[in-house]
């Protein structure tokens, strides 16, 4: 007795899946998280990636001060993106995070925690400054592992940690047994607030209001110049905005090769730049100016200046530095507040004074502004000015002035005695300065972008010597030792060394807790016979410490990192020191490449702040979106520039994420039947377009894995979102429908379909692992695997060639052209369904002709005629010998005209195609010839859905 005939539905291969629609990325990204950290996932992908080449990104240690922003996220992921696509790659590729825990910073979180400054003594504030930090880092792990960056989180570096700490002091020894280092008096950006040196990479630059004057020094020498022109009556002009180092001036400097003219006026004979008159009438108000000589710059190194108010003659210099686009063309000189100022010193043998306290008090001078500090004291000294006669102009001057990048107020120059390092010494026994060897390094490492290496040769080229001393008390003290008897400094450096073992003991506080005696190795004598020492006050600068950070990380063929990523501020901050720490001590650069990114603004191109109202912190992203979006974000920009960010910009990129995720969840409600094992076919047993696709793939893999090696996340991510979306979300995966949904389970067909599909997506799904570590752990999960294939996606590799099924070139132009041929009946379709010629596509039949000019097309099209209505996804289509009555000629492809009408037959119920044969089956009497067939195989195999 025959059996039942199947209920036609229940036939369909539908897609089946508990991979769901929405993500639920903030929900769910968490539970995740906890899985992988109990299954120590990090240190697995580790193991398995042993005996595999090295790769180190070294990570820049941040602050641990308050909550990550926007642009710390950034980074961190930017990254995890290289450190995973390496790891993907092939490579051994640990991450090591790291933080920078000493300095002002911290500091100045403890003392506001303390309501003020010396509250409590140097030991107990460095350990309240130690618990600040480890505070700290504590929720910076938290939320950076929360962003899905994987790394030795058990185990990070800390600049605090006794082994750093020690690292840093013994490189310090190595550059001071070396002869690079010297106590010396000069002048150094200071805050007065925070009372400390500060380095170039710890100024900011911000609008400040100061008082622009212009001030006149009387002739009282005029050398060997026109005694009938260089009376007592000629004045040289200066101009500054910082009338409180007037004070302090000692020489007036002129360009040799500029030309200066005395020039009468009502305000009296005044001599200046020529260039520069019209600027002073405007600034000062003088209407009338008559040019009474001239003269070259040259000449004035013989004169000598009255002091406008202090009993002082200064004299004339000369410095290649005075420029025309400013002032009198003529330089008020302090070698005591100005790194050009105390080189001209130096030539000259001017004193370097600078008589101020740490707070920026004067200690010597008028009793006007004595015991007064600087900024304090600039009315006064103006009005001084004006009292003797000597103020021409005073007007309010906005610009962009240094201030502290900590407190935000405005620093100083201002020389004092400090530790410094030499970057014009060789070492003992070299050739080269410390800045020739760093020099020379630059032009071996990679920089991207390509600018980087000018903009860190220009930086290198003109610093100072580095200062390396602070007056602080959180981080590393200077080892430095003074002989109590006759003031002597220790120059033992065996003796020295022994201290860098107490500080791997017990960590730098040592320092505080010991006496010299117990620091020092025993019996240790100075020249004089004396046994008694003191030790220096001053830490190392913070830029020492975290430039120290390649030596105390990195171990054995670790060194040099491969990479170093940070922001563009770190040219002058740790990209600099940890080049000067690596050539000063090892002659070497500690990185190959140095990668930079942009600042992150607001969708109106202004930078992210607190004060502005405007900040997005990955914290609210991480909840609303979830740190898989975040991640799209970074992937999805071209970081080298500056980058936007808005609410805006994330609902796009939500949009873009759904689409990749749906493409995914098709994929695999798709396979939901197959098992790779089993039912996987060789290449030489797929059809032609699944073929086609698998190298179209392979293409796309060989792409985005040249684009991470190249650190190009953007062309990754577009690559990929426009491969699901266009490729085959649109195209491949729109055309196999048919052969998925309605041909026999277990058919070759359909097998082809699945095992190409599942291929795609298992190739898909590893490229977009190191940008979607969440999504993709996901989609992992529910993919059937091979026996081999690991259980976390992330301990995978990017796939291979090998994903190639080989099909010849001619093959694969055919498909090409094929599909070009699709995109042009598609419109033709659009087309017909606005005119009510058919009301969908199944319904169409197609008429095509390709004309003489359209070479070689009317045979491909007459060859491929069987598979073209799947292409199509029509029901009917036909090559006409010549253009059919009413055909419409394609505007994409020249000499293709394109015929749609109502397809003939009837509707299949099974399948919905259109065919003349519905009916001929009387066991199913409402479906095609092609049901008929599948319905066969089913009924015989028995595989109907339930």
């Amino acid at each position: 007795m025959m059996a039942e005939p199947l209920e036609l539905k229940k036939t369909l291969n539908l897609p089946k899946t508990d991979f769901p629609m929405k993500a639920g990325l903030p929900q769910n990204e968490p539970k995740q998280l906890a899985a992988w950290q109990e299954e120590n996932l990090y240190e697995r992908i580790l193991e398995a990636r042993k005996g595999q080449p090295l790769f180190v990104l070294h990570d820049g240690p941040p602050y641990p001060t308050g909550e990550i922003h926007l642009g710390t996220g950034l980074n961190k992921i930017l990254k995890d993106l290289i450190v995973k696509s390496k790891s993907m790659a092939g490579h051994y590729a640990p991450y090591v995070p790291g933080w920078d825990c000493h300095g002002l910073p911290i500091e100045t979180k403890v003392e506001k925690e303390l309501g003020g400054k010396g509250k409590v003594p140097p030991a107990e504030f460095r350990k309240l400054c130690r618990e600040f930090a480890t505070r700290f880092v504590e929720q910076h792990k938290k939320d950076f592992k929360r962003l899905g960056v994987f790394g030795r989180w058990n185990d990070p570096y800390l600049t605090m940690s006794f082994d750093y700490e020690a690292t840093i002091a013994g490189a310090f020894l190595d550059f001071m047994e070396k002869g690079y280092v010297y106590r010396g008096r000069k002048p150094v950006y200071w805050c007065l607030v925070d009372s400390t040196a500060l380095a170039e990479a710890e100024v900011e630059y911000e609008d400040h209001v100061s008082p622009s004057i212009w001030v006149t020094f009387a002739i009282a020498n005029a050398g060997g110049l026109s005694a009938d022109i260089f009376g007592p009556d000629v004045r040289a002009v200066i101009w500054t905005t910082t009338p409180w180092t007037l004070p302090h001036n000692r020489a007036l400097a002129f360009h040799p090769d500029y030309d200066y003219a005395v020039v009468e006026t009502e305000k009296g004979k005044l001599l200046l730049a020529t260039d520069r008159i019209l600027a002073l009438q405007s600034e000062c108000g003088i209407k009338e100016a008559h040019i009474l000589a001239t003269y070259k710059g040259g000449e004035f190194e013989r004169t000598t200046f009255q002091h406008p108010f202090l009993p002082l003659q200064v004299p004339g210099v000369l410095a290649k530095y005075v420029t025309l686009d400013q002032g009198s063309g003529i330089v008020h000189t302090a070698p005591g507040h100005g790194a050009d100022d105390f080189v001209t010193g130096q030539k000259y043998g001017l004193e370097t004074y600078a008589p101020l306290d740490d707070k920026g008090v004067y200690l010597e001078g008028l009793p006007e502004y004595k015991g007064k500090d600087v900024f304090t004291a600039n009315p006064i000294i103006i009005k001084l000015l004006a009292e003797r006669g000597a103020l021409l102009g005073h007007h309010d001057y906005k610009h962009t002035y240094p201030h502290c990048w900590r407190c935000h107020n405005p620093v100083i120059f201002r020389a004092t005695e400090q530790w410094f390092i030499k970057m014009d010494a060789a070492a003992h026994g070299a050739a080269k300065s410390l800045r020739t060897e760093a020099l020379e390094e630059i032009h071996g490492v990679k920089w991207i972008p390509a600018w980087g290496e000018d903009r860190m040769y220009e930086m290198i080229e003109k610093r100072p010597d580095w200062c390396v001393s602070r007056q602080r008390f959180w981080g590393v003290p200077i080892i430095v030792f003074y002989c109590d008897a006759c003031g002597t400094r220790l120059e033992d450096f065996t003796a020295l060394r022994n201290v860098v073992k107490w500080f791997a003991k017990e960590g730098a506080d040592a320092w505080y807790s010991h006496t010299p005696q117990e620091l020092l190795p025993a019996g240790t004598t100075c020249s004089c016979g004396s046994t008694k020492w003191r030790k220096e006050n001053d830490i190392l600068d913070v830029w020492f410490d975290s430039g120290s950070s390649h030596l105390a990380v990195l171990h054995g063929k670790e060194w040099p990192a491969d990479v170093y990523l940070e922001g563009p501020d770190q040219y002058r901050g740790w990209f600099h020191s940890s080049l000067l720490v690596a050539t000063g001590v090892r002659d070497a650069a500690p990185y190959r490449e140095v990668v930079t990114h942009g600042w992150t603004l607001d969708e109106k191109g202004a930078p992210m702040s607190k004060s502005l109202g405007n900040t997005i912190y990955p914290a609210e992203i991480c909840e609303k979106w979830g740190a898989d979006l975040l991640r799209l974000w970074v992937s999805s920009v071209e970081y080298q520039a500056d980058v936007k960010m808005s609410e805006r910009v994330m609902t796009q990129l939500s949009e873009a994420y759904r689409k990749i995720r749906n493409t995914f969840r098709f994929a695999l409600g798709n396979l939901s039947d197959f098992d790779p094992q089993r039912d996987a076919l060789p290449n030489d047993q797929l059809e032609e377009i699944d073929r086609w696709m698998l190298d179209r793939t392979a293409d796309l893999v060989q792409k985005c894995r040249d684009w991470y090696a190249a650190y190009e996340f953007h062309r990754v991510y577009h690559a990929i979102h426009d491969y699901c979306v266009v490729d085959l979300s649109s195209f491949y995966y729109d055309v196999l429908k048919d052969r998925l949904y309605t041909k026999a389970p277990c058919s070759k067909s359909r097998r082809s379909a699945q095992t190409a599909v599942h291929k795609i997506t298992s190739a898909l799904v590893r490229l977009a692992t190191p940008i979607l570590v969440f999504t993709a752990e996901e989609i992992w999960k529910y993919l059937a695997k091979s026996k081999d294939d690991p259980s976390s996606v992330h301990m995978t590799v990017f796939p291979a060639a090998s994903l190639a099924s080989g099909i010849p070139k001619d093959t694969a132009e055919k498909w090409t052209r094929l599909a070009q041929v699709r995109a042009a009946v598609l419109v033709a379709l659009e087309q017909a369904r606005n005119a009510k010629t058919i009301g969908g596509n199944l319904e169409a039949k197609v008429h095509l002709h390709a004309a003489a000019e359209a070479a070689g097309l009317q045979k491909l099209l007459q060859e491929m005629q069987s598979v073209l209505p799947a292409l199509f996804i029509v029901s009917q289509v036909l090559i006409d010998p010549s253009a059919p009555a009413g055909a419409t000629q394609s505007e994409t492809l020249p000499g293709l005209a394109i015929k749609i009408e109502h397809a003939d037959g009837k509707k299949c119920d099974r399948c919905w195609n259109y065919s003349t044969h519905v009916g001929e089956n009387q066991r199913y009497p409402t479906v095609c010839e092609r049901c008929t067939e599948a319905l066969a195989e089913i009924e015989g195999s028995g595989a109907a859905s339930a």
